[in-house]
C-alpha cells in the first residue's frame, strides 16, 4: 500500500507539470488565434491555424507511440516539452524582429506541433509505469481537469494579459511553462526504472506490432473505431458553436457560454479524480454517450442563452465520464511493454474524426444546411418552426443532427459483445 501512495504521489506530481504546460499552451492557442484573426478577418485562415496545431502531431503519434516503448519515456516527454518550445520561440523572434507574416505564425505552431507528438503517447503508457489498475479512472479524471483547465483558466487569465500587454507576453508564460515542466519530469525519472528495451526489433516491426496489438483485440479494435466515429461528430459542434453563438450575440456573451459550459467537464472531472470509478466501464461508456447526443441536439435546438448554457453544461459534464471510461476499458486490457507503441496508434485512428469533421465542417454549413433554413429555405417552413429561421439555425440543426448520430453511437457501442468482453479482462 505505502509502495502504491508513493507511485500516486509521484503521478501527482507529474500531473502538476502537464497542468501548467497545459494553461500555458491554452494562453497560446487564445492569443494567437485572437492575433490571427484580427491580422487578417478570416475564420478561414483562423482555422487553418488550429488545423496546423492539432493534425501534426496526430499523424505523428504512432510513430512516438514506437519511440515511448522503444526509449525511456520521461526523456521523450522532456525532448517533447523543450523541443515545442522552439516553434514558439521562432514565432516570439519574429515578433521582437518586426512585423511578423502569417507564413511564421504557420511554421512555427507547426514546429511545436510536431515535436509535440513526443509527449502524448509517453505520458500515457508513464500512467501505466506509475499506478495501479485500480487508480486508473482516478488518474483519468485528474488528467482530464488538467486538459480542461485550457479551455477554463486560459482564456480568462490570457484576456487580461492582452488588456493589459500583447501577444508576446502570451507566448514568453508558455516559454516559461516548459522549464518547469521539463524540471518536475527529470525529478520524476530520477526514481523510475528506463522501460528502455535492450533487445529491440526494427521500428517498422514494431509499429505493426503496435497495429497487431490493436487489431488483435476485436474489442479494442471495435472501441477505437467507434471512438473515431463519435469524435467525428463532435467535431461539428467544435467548429460549429462559434459562429452559431454569434451568429445571435457578441463575443463578450460567446465568453460567458464557453466558460460556462466547459465547467461541466471540470466538475465531472473533479468529482472522478475523488471519487474514482470502480466498475460498469461499459455501461456508463453507453449511458454518458447516449445523454451526450441529447445534450448536444438541445445545444444546437434553438437561439436561447438558458437553454444552450444549459445543455453545454450538461455536454461537457458527460465527456469525462466517456473519456475515463475509453482509457481504462484499453489501458486494462493491454501489455505494459506495448502501451507506447499502441496509444500512439489509438490515438490517430480515434481522432481522425476530428480532421474530417474540421475539413467538412464548414462547407456542410455554408453551403447546405444554412441555406435551407434562412426565411424562404426549403425547411424554413417545417424545421424551421421547431429550431427558428436565420443565419445561425442551419448550424444549429447541424449541431442537433450530429448529437442524433452521437446518440445512435451509443446504442451500438452497448450492444457490442467484444467491447463488454473488455470490462473483466487484465492483462
Amino acid at each position: 500500500m505505502g509502495n502504491s501512495n508513493t507511485s500516486f504521489g509521484k503521478f501527482l506530481f507529474l500531473w502538476s507539470g502537464e497542468l501548467v504546460s497545459a494553461i500555458g499552451s491554452g494562453l497560446t492557442s487564445f492569443g494567437l488565434a485572437v492575433y490571427v484573426f484580427r491580422l487578417t478577418g478570416s475564420a478561414t485562415l483562423m482555422a487553418m491555424l488550429t488545423l496546423l496545431a492539432f493534425v501534426p502531431a496526430l499523424l505523428l503519434s504512432p510513430a512516438a507511440g514506437v519511440l515511448a516503448d522503444r526509449y525511456d519515456r520521461r526523456i521523450l516527454m522532456i525532448l517533447g516539452d523543450s523541443l515545442s518550445a522552439l516553434g514558439l520561440i521562432f514565432i516570439l523572434g519574429c515578433m521582437l524582429l518586426g512585423n511578423v507574416q502569417l507564413w511564421q505564425i504557420y511554421v512555427g505552431v507547426t514546429i511545436s506541433s510536431i515535436f509535440s507528438s513526443l509527449l502524448e503517447p509517453a505520458y500515457k503508457a508513464t500512467v501505466s509505469d506509475l499506478l495501479t489498475k485500480e487508480q486508473y479512472s482516478k488518474a483519468s479524471g485528474l488528467v482530464q481537469i488538467a486538459g480542461s483547465s485550457k479551455f477554463l483558466i486560459s482564456p480568462i487569465l490570457a484576456g487580461f494579459l492582452l488588456s493589459i500587454w500583447d501577444i508576446k507576453l502570451l507566448l514568453i508564460i508558455d516559454i516559461c511553462t516548459f522549464f518547469f515542466t521539463v524540471s518536475v519530469t527529470s525529478i520524476v525519472r530520477k526514481g523510475l526504472v528506463s522501460n528502455a528495451s535492450e533487445n529491440r526489433d526494427s521500428f517498422i516491426g514494431e509499429f505493426k506490432e503496435g497495429w497487431k496489438v490493436i487489431h488483435g483485440n476485436r474489442g479494442i479494435f471495435i472501441l477505437v473505431l467507434l471512438t473515431s466515429v463519435i469524435t467525428f461528430f463532435l467535431g461539428f459542434i467544435q467548429i460549429l458553436s462559434t459562429p452559431m453563438i454569434l451568429a445571435f450575440s457578441n463575443t463578450a456573451t460567446l465568453g460567458t457560454i464557453e466558460t460556462i459550459c466547459a465547467s461541466g467537464m471540470l466538475v465531472s472531472s473533479i468529482l472522478i479524480g475523488v471519487f474514482s470509478i470502480r466498475g460498469g466501464y461499459v455501461n456508463i461508456l453507453s449511458v454518458s454517450l447516449f445523454c451526450t447526443g441529447i445534450f448536444m441536439a438541445l445545444f444546437g435546438l434553438r437561439e436561447n442563452v438558458f437553454l444552450i448554457c444549459t445543455a453545454g453544461f450538461l455536454f461537457f459534464a458527460t465527456l469525462p465520464f466517456a473519456n475515463t471510461s475509453i482509457d481504462v476499458l484499453i489501458r486494462k486490457n493491454l501489455e505494459n511493454s506495448v502501451q507506447g507503441r499502441a496509444w500512439g496508434l489509438i490515438g490517430v485512428i480515434s481522432q481522425l474524426g476530428y480532421v474530417v469533421a474540421f475539413a467538412l465542417a464548414g462547407i456542410l454549413a455554408d453551403y447546405l444546411f444554412t441555406p435551407m433554413l434562412l426565411p424562404g429555405g426549403l425547411l424554413a417552413s417545417s424545421i424551421g418552426k421547431l429550431t427558428g429561421t436565420g443565419e445561425g439555425r442551419g448550424i444549429g440543426l447541424l449541431i442537433l443532427v450530429s448529437g442524433f448520430f452521437v446518440l445512435l453511437t451509443s446504442l451500438l457501442l452497448a450492444r457490442s459483445p467484444a467491447v463488454k468482453r473488455l470490462e473483466n479482462a487484465n492483462v
